[in-house]
């Protein structure tokens, strides 16, 4: 059986939430209220969420993860476990494929709404720091963390 998304419904249930790499400062209600999980795709699923601020590190050990930049702008900063840390600069209509394992986090400063198709398990390091590998063990989760 398919599944139907009307991605503009859903999007207009999101609230723009202001992020810190320490999310679990962050009330359930606002969590709930800024990103959502719109259906199981392969090993993973699809998300939504809006936000500004700095989120915190993940990563994707099982698979690569596909970002749709819907609205806003961002920097994404990505560090491969091997390899040179690079931010790139993202706004709306893009897409970026993040390849398996690399450490990755969005920032903007006047917010951004993202659609992923993420794999799981994602695992997480919650600190203000600009290298994640500098950081282990990460927290793993079963869901998206957009």
């Amino acid at each position: 059986m398919a599944t139907v998304i009307v991605l503009n419904a859903e999007l207009a249930k999101l609230r723009s939430c202001a992020r810190t790499p320490q999310m679990p400062q962050m009330t359930n209600a606002e969590r709930a209220s800024s990103a959502a999980e719109l259906g199981q795709y392969r090993d993973g699923a699809l998300f939504t969420s809006k936000f500004a601020g700095t989120g915190a590190w993940e990563r994707h050990p099982n698979g690569q993860e596909l970002v749709h930049v819907l609205d806003g702008a961002a920097m994404l900063d990505l560090v491969p476990m091997n390899g040179d840390p690079q931010s790139i600069s993202v706004k709306a209509g893009m897409m970026v494929v993040v390849p398996q394992g690399t450490w990755h986090r969005f920032r903007s400063a006047e917010g951004i709404t993202l659609m992923t198709a993420t794999p799981r398990p994602s695992e997480h390091v919650r600190l203000d720091i600009d290298d994640p590998r500098t950081v282990e063990p990460p927290t793993q989760q079963q869901g998206g963390s957009r």
